[in-house]
This record gives structure tokens, sequence and C-alpha cells, in this order.
């Protein structure tokens, strides 16, 4: 008996450009995080190419559940072309989803404070900061402490030298671009450190300044960051002050307390002996 060949069916178009925009919204996401972090090209065209990666990846969602309708009707193959274009293309969306919800409750500023009557000012990162960035926006201050009311001075019962030592050494195992530390000294009352921080996934570039001011019984420190572009942080700054803080404390905490240096005990003279000069 002779067996009638059989036929193929072809998949689904549509599944097949699903899987294919998901795979291509992958690539230019992935390419958008290397011309950040590398400086390549302006932040502008950075962030267009991250947000051409989200609108591909969006398509593909549509195309798959479009392709769920055919699939169905018809009996076509492609399910899994269709099912790799919907979850590739919703990993991609998820993240930015999740800062968009964020960003909705949170205050839109983008650069945060301990001290909001007096802010740290930028010295060396003015020179890399936007004209219109380097100078800490007056209006923010109340927004700020409704929405960041743990963003506060530090205050040590150290030294400023030593805290200003302290927040060195925190500043740089935090692996911030250091581009200028000033200690405190007779001539500087104020000990200040200028840094470069950036963002986990896409690399923004934020900058970081630490004041250390000498106090009657010890010192505070306190911390401005701010971010280069954006209209809104979503959090990053405050988060970033306030862990920053944080570990400046307890390493100061290690810090042991200087001996004071005893004065030596007098000398004992003993009875005076009769001269033998007559």
């Amino acid at each position: 008996m002779l067996r009638r060949p059989t036929i193929e069916e072809e998949p689904s178009q549509l599944a097949l450009w699903s899987g294919r925009l998901a795979l291509f919204a992958i690539a230019v996401a992935v390419l958008s995080v290397i011309i950040v972090r590398s400086g390549i090209l302006e932040i502008g065209p950075a962030v267009a190419t991250f947000g051409a990666a989200l609108a591909f990846a969006a398509a593909a969602i549509l195309l798959a559940l479009a392709s769920f309708v055919a699939i169905w009707r018809n009996g076509s193959p492609g399910l899994g072309r269709a099912l790799t274009g919907l979850l590739l293309g919703a990993a991609l969306l998820a993240y930015p989803a999740y800062l968009g919800v964020r960003a909705s409750k949170l205050p839109q500023i983008n650069d945060i404070t301990t001290d909001t009557a007096n802010p740290p000012r930028f010295d060396v990162l003015a020179r890399l900061r936007p004209r219109d960035r380097i100078d800490y926006p007056t209006f923010f201050a109340a927004a700020q402490k409704q929405g960041y009311p743990d963003v506060v001075p530090l205050e040590l019962d150290v030294r400023a030298r030593t805290a200003f030592d302290v927040a060195l050494k925190v500043v740089t195992k935090n692996r911030w671009l250091v581009v200028d530390a000033r200690p405190p000294s007779a001539a500087r009352r104020e000990g200040v450190i200028e840094a470069v921080a950036r963002t986990t996934i896409m690399g923004f570039r934020d900058d970081v300044v630490v004041r250390v001011t000498p106090q009657p019984a010890g010192s505070r420190i306190d911390v401005r960051s701010a971010s280069r572009y954006g209209l809104s942080d979503l959090g990053t700054n405050a988060r970033r002050i306030v862990a920053l803080l944080s570990d400046i404390d307890d390493a100061a905490a290690d810090v042991p307390a200087p001996v004071e240096e005893k004065p030596p005990p007098p000398e004992k003279k003993g009875p005076r002996r009769p001269s033998s000069r007559r």
C-alpha cells in the first residue's frame, strides 16, 4: 500500500514575526545598554534606542496575541513561536512598566540632598553637568521632605578628618569614580568628596558630593546626589544617600577611639642629703 506524501503546513506568519520581533527587541535593548555604558553616543540617542526596543517588544506581544486567535481558528502550527514572542516581549516590558508605576507614586524630582537650606555644591562635577543642573533647585525641597523624610544628615561622634577618611573609604568601596577629595584642614574647614555613581542596569551617570563639617562634639556629614538627565530619578538618588550614610555610620562605629596619652608620673625625689662641705 502506497503512502500519500504528507504536506507540512506552514506555521502562522503572525507567530513567526512575533518571535522575530521579540528577539530583535532584546538585541536592540542590549545595544542601548552598551551605548550608554560605553559613552559611544549622547544620552538622547541611547534612550531613543531603548525606547525603540520597548516598541518592538510591544509589537511582538500584539502579534503573539493575534497569532493565538489564528492558530485557534485554523489549527495552523506556530504556537511555540508565538509563546516565545509573548514571553520575551513581556519580560522586556516588565521592568520598565514596574518603574513607571513606581514613578507615579514618587515626587518628580532628580536632585536630592540632606541639607535643602544649604546643599553641598558641585565644584569639579559642575563642569560635567548640564548648565541648568548645577545648583540645587530650591523648589524641590518641599517635595523631597514629603517623599523622602528619611534623607537627613548623619551626626558622628568622631573628628571631621576621621569622618572624611571613613566616607572616602566607603565611596571607594562602592566603586564610584572619585573626581575630587579635599580633606578638612586648618585652612579649609569642610571636607568635600565629589564622585560619579552609575545606575545598576543602564549605567546612567549620577553625581554625588559628600560634605564633612566639624561639630563641637564630632562631625556632620551631608550628601547630595543628582541625576544628570531625566525629569524623575525613580527614587534612585534618595536610596543611594540613605545607603551611603548607613554604610558610613557602620564603618565609623568600627573606628577605635583615640587613646589619650597620660602624662608621665612625676619623679620621686628622695630625702636631701646633708652637704659635706663646711
